[in-house]
This record gives structure tokens, C-alpha cells and sequence, in this order.
């Protein structure tokens, strides 16, 4: 493994800026310039359902038949445990961090820029696992990660994952890539046709860039960069920016782009590839030799949950086999849970599409994970960058 296993030994949110210490304590006395870590209590138990579950999540992944007669999971789920669902969707990782701080929702589908801000900032509870039966069946590559565990515990329970894969339309690239040098060299011969990911988070990207071609910054994780790593990866972008057609945040804009060819190449989804080829578009996908970016979400319980014992009873059944199939293959990515790529010619074909229980794949993935001041590379001689000041290059960036 290049980086994912190491568990983070302390996580402190304040004021948006994220800061880490390198010990801890149960009495969530550890921190740094008096800043604590609460010590939320874990559930022991699961009680009678309250009734309702609210949860926030993205498209797709909390569906009633409402937005696809074919995509139903929720209504079982409620006729199951009386629970009812109420759903909002979130937009962004952002949005879905100020909703869960809200304290209307229960349970929210976290991004790996997310997972650590609710974490670090007290936002959700630790999650007893022995209490959902089905995390013991998830792949072994998303259990104990530094986006969703904190101190040995667990605080999300995986849904699924993908790599942010370079896309390109046939037409325009005629010889399948091997490399991302094409979406930042600035004598790129698709200037003015790259297509980039709109979010601080794809500084990481160019900090992949950098760890295969500029060595010496001596980068050992792109979300963990100095001052001086942020100052080059910012760089790259700024010139990035100089041959960036647009950028996205929108999938179905960015299906548009490359099927129509507006942009030729960029970074994408595999999902994005999906769609674009459903609707006949020349449009392929390849994870370049110098590795990737990548996300996973978890299904994460806020601290103060209103209703906790239907959002546990929603978190174990989602991540069953069937449901976590459904979801998987609703949104677009790998499932979490392995055995959802058994029984159906569907189930193993989608994951074969999406390299669901394939390690050495993903071992050139690097998921999203919320950049902290304590750098989770391991050194302790100098700070790294945090999410705010992530936040503020990318607006330097884009200009």
C-alpha cells in the first residue's frame, strides 16, 4: 500500500482549518493550543426505531422509485423497520458539511473532503461496527482508512468508491493516452480543450502530476504538501488554468463536454464514461501511468442523532449485498461490499467495469482526503497545508 492504511492519530477542527496532534485520550482531552477532540460516546445498542431516519446524501444514493421506477431501495427499508426516509440531497461536499452542522440530519453519505472536517469538528459519532453486520463482508481496501477512521475507530461505513480517470473523446484523441502530460504541459497539443475538476480538492491532482515527474519536491502523499509542495502544485494548476477549456462540478455538463467534443480530454468519472457512451459517444477512459485521485463516501451518524437507531438499522441495510449493489450501480462507482459482486450477470459485470474488488488497482488510486496541518506522510519536521488554505490557492488559481 502507497499510503491509505496509516490511521490518523488525532484530527482537530476549528474555525475551518484543521489541525492534528499526534496523540490522543478517551477523555478527548488531546489537543493543541487548547483546541479538544469531543469525546462522543459510542453506540452499545440498537433500540426500537424512532420512527423516521433524515438523511443527506448524493444523487443517487437514497432512492424511493420517485426519480427512476427501477431505482426503489427505500421503500422496503421503511416497510422493514417503520423508519421513515427523508432524503436531501447534497450538491457538494461543502454543503453537506454545513447541513450535517445543522443537526437536521441523521446520517450523510461523506466524501473523503468531507469525512475529516465532520470528524475533526465533532459533527458525527464513532460508529460501533459489531452493530452493522454487514461491514464485515466490505473489501478490505476501504476498511481503516485516514478519511473515515480516527484513533482505531471507525466513524464511517464504506458505500463505494472510483477513480478519477483521465476521459477522451475518440475523435479528437485518435491515440489512446498513457499519461495526464496532455491536460498540463503547457504545449499541450489540446490547449484550450482540457477539461479539469472545479474543487479545491484537485490540487491533489496536480500533486500526482508532481510525484512522478518533478521527484525532487520529495511529495509522498498529494494530500499532504508543505508550503513549498502547495507553491509547485499551484504553479502546475495556474498553468493548467492557461490551457483548461472549463472546468466541472457538474457530471451531466461534463458528459456533454466530452461527447460533443467541446473538451477532448480531462479528468472524470468512470460514470461520466458510462453515460457518455450509453448516449453514443466516442468516449474512452484510462488511468494514467502516473496514478490517480479517487473518492470514496461512508455513511456517517451525526454526533447528537435525533434518530439513531433508524440510522443504524438504514446504514446496515444499505450496505447489504443487494441494496449496496443497487446503489452502486444507481450512482456509478465500485460497491463497498465484495459479495455485491456475486449472483447476477449485472453485479459482475459492473464490477469488473469498475475494478470493485480489484486491489492493485487501486493501489494507484489516491482517495480524497481532507488535507490537516499534521502531515499524514509522516513527517514531523514541518507543517503541511490545510483544507482553508487549500481553499484560498484554488481561488488563486482560477483567478
Amino acid at each position: 500500500m502507497k499510503n491509505r492504511k496509516a490511521l490518523l492519530p488525532l484530527a482537530v477542527l476549528a474555525a475551518g482549518v484543521l489541525t492534528l496532534s499526534a496523540c490522543g485520550s478517551d477523555s478527548g482531552d488531546a489537543g493543541t493550543g487548547g483546541i479538544t477532540v469531543p469525546d462522543i460516546p459510542m453506540a452499545t445498542e440498537i433500540g426500537e426505531g424512532e420512527g423516521e431516519v433524515n438523511i443527506v446524501a448524493w444523487a443517487g444514493f437514497v432512492e424511493d422509485g420517485t426519480t427512476n421506477p427501477d431505482a426503489d431501495w427505500v421503500t422496503a427499508f421503511e416497510e422493514e423497520t417503520g423508519c421513515m426516509v427523508n432524503r436531501k440531497v447534497g450538491a457538494t461536499s461543502d454543503e453537506m458539511v454545513q447541513l450535517m452542522r445543522t443537526g437536521e440530519y441523521d446520517v450523510v453519505s461523506a466524501s473523503g473532503d468531507a469525512s475529516l472536517r465532520l470528524i475533526a469538528g465533532g459533527d458525527v459519532q464513532p460508529l460501533n461496527t459489531d452493530l452493522v453486520p454487514n461491514f464485515g463482508n466490505l473489501v478490505e481496501g476501504l476498511k481503516g482508512q485516514v478519511y473515515d477512521t480516527l484513533n482505531g475507530k471507525s466513524y464511517g461505513v464504506p458505500i463505494g468508491r472510483g477513480a478519477n480517470v483521465l476521459m477522451y473523446n475518440t475523435e479528437k484523441v485518435t491515440e489512446a493516452p498513457d499519461s495526464w502530460a496532455p491536460t498540463w504541459e503547457a504545449d499541450s497539443e489540446f490547449a484550450g480543450q482540457v477539461m479539469a475538476y472545479d474543487s479545491p480538492i484537485f490540487i491533489a491532482d496536480a500533486a500526482v502530476y508532481l510525484m512522478a515527474t518533478e521527484p525532487d519536491l520529495g511529495i509522498e502523499n498529494p494530500y499532504a504538501l508543505d508550503e513549498e509542495q502547495l507553491a509547485a502544485a499551484v504553479e502546475l494548476l495556474k498553468k493548467q488554468n492557461e490551457i483548461a477549456g472549463e472546468y466541472w462540478n457538474d457530471a451531466l455538463k461534463a458528459v456533454s463536454s466530452i461527447s460533443t467534443g467541446t473538451a477532448s480530454m480531462g479528468t472524470g468519472w468512470q460514470v461520466i464514461v458510462n453515460l457518455a457512451q450509453g448516449d453514443g459517444g466516442p468516449v474512452e477512459a484510462v488511468l494514467p501511468q502516473e496514478g490517480a485521485t479517487g473518492w470514496s463516501d461512508t455513511w456517517m451518524v451525526h454526533a447528537e442523532a435525533k434518530n439513531q437507531n433508524c440510522a443504524y438499522q438504514w446504514i446496515d441495510y444499505a450496505s447489504a449485498p443487494d441494496v449496496n449493489a443497487s446503489i452502486s450501480q444507481n450512482f456509478g462507482m465500485a460497491p463497498a461490499n465484495e459479495l455485491a459482486c456475486e449472483g447476477s450477470e449485472a453485479n459482475i459485470a459492473h464490477c469488473e467495469t469498475f475494478h470493485a474488488t480489484d486491489e492493485e488497482y487501486y493501489e494507484n488510486v489516491w482517495m480524497w482526503t481532507t488535507p490537516v496541518e499534521q502531515c499524514i506522510d509522516g513527517r514531523t519536521d514541518v507543517t503541511c497545508t490545510n483544507y482553508q488554505q487549500w481553499t484560498e490557492a484554488w481561488t488563486a488559481v482560477k483567478g
